[in-house]
């Protein structure tokens, strides 16, 4: 059985839809997650604001209600429908690019390359959407308001410090996004053979299937990532010129402080978020390349 030629538009269009959903299950989540990860350390006597992903949980919905968790969702669902269309799209690319006839089957390694690239696609995209996420999401928690709202905290950096305010925390990104990404669209490839019945295609795989290889893929993705998001996170929320040498001095000042797993700062949040927010980014990809497949079987 042939396997249905690559289409790095169409991935586009099923991974901004793949985006969308997985922005609905995981920001609940993500806002937590930011929030335990850039919380101040107490002082002498006193406790951290947050015990924990259930105690942060709790006290966000006591005192800010169901919406406070879906704090600062506009720039995600802005920045995050284009990025994964352009994350699938890399990947779609990175796959066409390897394959000498269409009927081609990667490696894993090929499958890997891929997934790094589409990484490099998405980067010139999520780091001014994540700087602007966490500089919101923290401002919720501190209670100084200091930004109206993304395009308000835009104007503000782009006035304080230009294009490169916008773009603060790139490499960080780069450095997260790049291995992350190819440990993503790898290990879901592989799940999906893996789930696959002997003599069926991938592409008929159950709904439960599909679910499953998304979530776990999310997880091997974050379980790369996390190291690098934690840095990236103190790194782009921290005052200008707190750490002249970029990366290097929050890696310094956080294993001094705090030893190395603070470098998994907020792990629990991250997983418990990985699996759903992907499950559900993967289905609604899948679910919309059939249709476009339906729909324009050629392109």
């Amino acid at each position: 059985m042939s396997q249905q030629p690559i289409s790095p538009l169409k991935n586009f269009f099923a991974g901004g839809f793949g985006g969308v959903c997985l922005v609905f299950a995981g920001h609940p989540l993500d806002t937590i997650k930011v929030r335990l990860q850039t919380q101040p350390k107490p002082k002498p006597g006193e406790s951290l604001i947050y015990a924990g992903t259930i105690d942060c949980f709790k006290k966000t919905l006591a005192k800010e209600g169901v919406k406070g968790l879906y704090k600062g969702m506009a720039a995600p669902i802005i920045g995050v429908t284009p990025m994964f269309a352009v994350c699938f799209f890399g990947f779609g690319l990175g796959k066409k690019l390897q394959q000498r006839t269409p009927d081609d089957i990667l490696t894993y390694p090929q499958l890997f390359a891929a997934g790094m690239l589409s990484g490099v696609f998405t980067t010139a995209i999520m780091a001014p959407g994540e700087r602007i996420k966490c500089l919101l999401q923290i401002q919720a928690a501190s209670g100084e308001v200091k930004y109206a709202g993304p395009m308000d905290c835009v104007k503000q950096l782009y006035r304080e410090s230009g294009i490169r305010g916008i773009y603060k925390g790139t490499a960080l990104t780069l450095m997260r996004d790049v291995p992350a990404s190819g440990m993503y669209f790898m290990s879901y490839e592989w799940l999906k053979k893996l789930l696959t019945p002997a003599g069926k295609s991938p592409n008929e795989l159950s709904v439960p299937s599909v679910l499953f290889a998304g979530g776990m893929a999310g997880i091997f993705n974050w379980a790369v990532a996390i190291p690098p998001d934690v840095l990236k996170s103190r790194f782009q929320t921290a005052p200008e010129g707190k750490y002249p040498n970029g990366f290097r001095d929050v890696l310094r000042e956080l294993i001094r402080e705090e030893g190395v797993g603070s470098l998994y700062k907020g792990f629990n949040a991250v997983m418990l978020r990985a699996f759903p927010a992907n499950a559900a980014c993967f289905l609604g990809f899948e679910l919309a390349m059939k249709f476009l497949n339906w729909l324009a079987p050629n392109l």
